[in-house]
């Protein structure tokens, strides 16, 4: 195959800030996980699939198997939002599902099989 461009779990994409290795990352419709720490603009690769621990809202109680959404303004880098999450304006809706159930607790992370390509903008 000579029209391949690229692996599809990961892409490789210009920072729009700048972005520490483990940490989400917001990419379009997209909720990803930088491999690399980067300045902004230089190029990082993102991964967009497979399953991650990534930050979680205080307050949200997420089910296994939960369609869950991405908080852009909570914490310091967003956190992922139980599914009755509405979101404001930037925030991301349905970008993946959980593969753990959390209760309201502080400072947790959960694990989120990221789905590339099925999350809606709000």
């Amino acid at each position: 195959m000579n029209n391949r461009v690229q692996r599809g779990d990961i892409i490789t994409v210009p920072a729009a800030a700048a972005q520490v290795a483990g940490q989400p990352v917001v990419v379009g419709n997209l909720v990803g996980v930088a491999s690399n720490t980067v300045a902004i603009t230089e190029l990082n690769e993102i991964a967009i699939e497979e399953v991650y621990a990534l930050p979680k809202v205080d307050a949200a109680v997420i089910a296994i198997g939960e369609r869950v959404g991405f908080d852009i303004s909570a914490g310091a880098d967003g956190e992922v939002e139980d599914a009755a999450f509405t979101g404001a304006a930037g925030d991301i809706l349905t970008f993946g599902v959980a593969t753990e159930a959390k209760g309201a607790t502080t400072g947790e992370t959960i694990a989120v099989k990221l789905t590339p390509g099925v999350g809606t903008v709000v």
